[in-house]
């Protein structure tokens, strides 16, 4: 191959994808990227036609220059190894044997051709002139995957005693010496089968469910993009064919779900992808968000402190005091969260409530010194309790804000682990790791999630907001002590809150 001599192996199928643009992103070279990708490949695009069409039809179609045409290939061809193309929309005949002379130059190892020369209506996309240059580039390809009516077309163009069928793809195939994927999508049935045919005349049957779907659109281009990259990682039609079947169907039946367009909307290119990942959880990434805040707050004195047990009664006496004026209130906005629920939700938060109102008269009084008793509320603890107070006037956001109470607490009390005999503040350590507790935290995130999930974006992100904000108010929460009596707000509550 011209030019790629030498050039290093890549673990990714390079597929260049040769066709016309689809700005929707249904067809063309954007429908070829996205199935490139879907099969792990390193996609690639040189543009033949500026097409502006959407899901209900084309408008209009804009070629090049084919000296800019020439251009495209040769930067791609000039700096990169190619593993396979698969070529699209040509529209003319001069932009047909550009794209042959650059092939018999730099023809790479797999050379898939969707012969885009009639349209799902039935309209001719290509004159007698470009038909006739489509057969020169036959001759450079491995398979081509025809539509029922291009099939019909290709058949006259060599001579077939039917247009029909396996026989017109024997016929084209032993005509141009290439394979040819005959489809059955616009066939009728249960089942929609394809036919891969050779050149000797055998056939390979792919067995398929039909999908009941009307967005269909650029299932061709997707199909043959697929195939290329498959081919270009197994070496083998066979294996290519099949795999790019499987992953088609399940792109046809995520179809409906995209809701892209009004016509004949595209199929899912990711839907087989998307099956084999886990579902990304909305929660897990406000975590991953609030990092940097939660490596600060398990860095801080107060809980350095409480955790080798250096810190000073009195200081842990005035957090007390706060965290009281903290639970009073934080109890009012979970039975809020509860009145907002149903079910087992509504439950959980209930006894949650109720929970808050024991720990408060259990743990907290109990460890509380009287001098600290009639404790003002401290501006941080203020400013938290503001911030939920803002939150309450949507129970999902609201939702959102009180899990960190939750999530800060377990998450601390993991790693703070067991405290020794004797240690001066057991019990406290003790309640933070409490299995109980941290079981508390995992159900109150899946509620959370659960709600996160239906909301619209606008209302997700309130609600991503007030959790952000939540952890910044916990961080602040434990740097109080250190500055109870004075006016202002340490740390990150010294930054105006965030708008949620």
């Amino acid at each position: 191959m011209s030019g790629q001599t030498g050039r290093a192996t890549s673990p990714l199928p390079r597929v260049l994808s040769i066709a016309g643009t689809d700005p929707t992103g249904g067809a063309g070279v954007q429908a070829d990227l996205k199935s490139i990708a879907a099969q792990d490949g390193y996609g690639m695009a040189v543009v033949t036609a500026l097409v502006a069409q959407n899901t209900l039809g084309v408008r209009s179609v804009h070629v090049p220059d084919t000296v800019f045409l020439r251009q495209q290939l040769d930067a791609v061809s000039d700096d990169v190894t190619v593993d396979a193309v698969k070529t699209g929309m040509f529209g003319t005949a001069e932009v047909v044997r550009v794209v042959v002379d650059w092939l018999r130059e730099h023809r790479p190892a797999w050379v898939v051709v969707d012969p885009v020369m009639v349209a799902t209506s039935g309209d001719r996309l290509l004159d007698a002139d470009a038909e006739s240059a489509m057969t020169e580039l036959f001759a450079l390809a491995d398979l081509v995957t025809p539509n029922r009516d291009e099939l019909r077309v290709l058949a006259q163009l060599a001579d077939a005693r039917t247009t029909e069928g396996i026989e017109a793809a024997r016929a084209v195939a032993r005509r141009w010496d290439v394979r040819v994927l005959a489809k059955g999508g616009h066939d009728d049935g249960p089942s929609s089968d394809d036919a891969l045919v050779s050149p000797d005349g055998s056939v390979r049957v792919f067995r398929g469910p039909r999908v009941a779907t009307t967005n269909t659109h650029g299932t061709g281009c997707s199909l043959s993009s697929a195939v290329a990259t498959l081919v270009a990682r197994h070496g083998d039609w066979e294996l290519a064919v099949g795999a790019a079947k499987t992953w088609l169907t399940a792109a046809l039946r995520g179809a409906d779900a995209l809701r892209v367009g009004q016509g004949h909307g595209p199929i899912d290119h990711n839907a087989l992808v998307r099956s084999a990942l886990p579902t990304p959880r909305l929660t897990e990434a406000w975590w991953t968000d609030a990092a940097e805040v939660l490596d600060e707050t398990l860095d801080c004195r107060f809980l350095r402190g409480l955790a080798d047990g250096t810190l000073d009664p009195e200081v842990f006496a005035g957090y007390l005091a706060q965290d009281v004026h903290y639970l009073r209130a934080y109890e009012q906005h979970l039975a809020a969260v509860a009145a907002g629920s149903t079910g087992d939700a509504a439950a959980f938060w209930t006894t949650a409530s109720e929970g808050c109102a024991a720990e408060a008269r259990d743990l907290h009084h109990r460890r509380l010194a009287g001098s600290h008793a009639d404790d003002p509320v401290h501006p941080v603890c203020a400013g938290y309790l503001a911030h939920l107070a803002d939150a309450a006037r949507d129970v999902s956001v609201l939702a959102a804000a009180v899990l960190p109470c939750f999530r800060v607490y377990a998450w601390v009390g993991e790693r703070l682990g067991t405290a020794p005999v004797g240690h001066p503040f057991a019990d406290w350590i003790t309640a933070y790791g409490d299995p109980g507790f941290a079981a508390s935290s995992a159900r109150a995130t899946e509620l959370v999630e659960e709600l996160a999930r239906r909301a619209d974006p606008a209302l997700r992100g309130r609600m991503a907001r007030a959790f952000r904000q939540s952890v910044a108010q916990e961080l602040a929460f434990f740097r109080m002590p250190e500055q109870l009596g004075q006016p202002e707000q340490p740390g990150h509550a010294e930054q105006p809150g965030e708008p949620v």
